[in-house]
């Protein structure tokens, strides 16, 4: 596993969003009051980007067919089609004045 630094922490505050990407994953850092979040960022029901999405009560629906994930670990709360697989999440690991993730990439 190989620590990946991904924002400043001075840099975070509420509402926070923005994509990254470490080798093929497509990762979304997300903070909403002080929770913070890193997960995949496209749906897994039809990869829309997740960014374009709402957030709210720890829940991101996508913006295109409405599917609903927990943001805290990934399970499909709500969904309008077919049955897809969770979100993957990823931890959020914190070295000095960064946050960032532990990855096996």
């Amino acid at each position: 596993m190989r620590f990946y630094p991904l924002e400043k922490l001075i840099n975070l505050h509420d509402n926070y969003t923005r994509q990254f990407k470490i080798d093929h994953l497509h990762l979304l850092l997300l903070q909403r009051g002080t929770d913070r979040y890193l997960v995949e960022a496209s749906c897994p029901h039809r990869e829309h980007p997740l960014n374009a999405g709402s957030i709210a009560h720890g829940v991101i629906e996508c913006a295109l067919h409405g599917y609903r994930f927990s943001l805290e670990d990934g399970r499909v709360l709500y969904r309008t089609e077919e049955p897809c697989r969770a979100l993957r999440t990823f931890p959020i690991v914190y070295e000095g004045n960064e946050l960032g993730t532990l990855l096996d990439v």
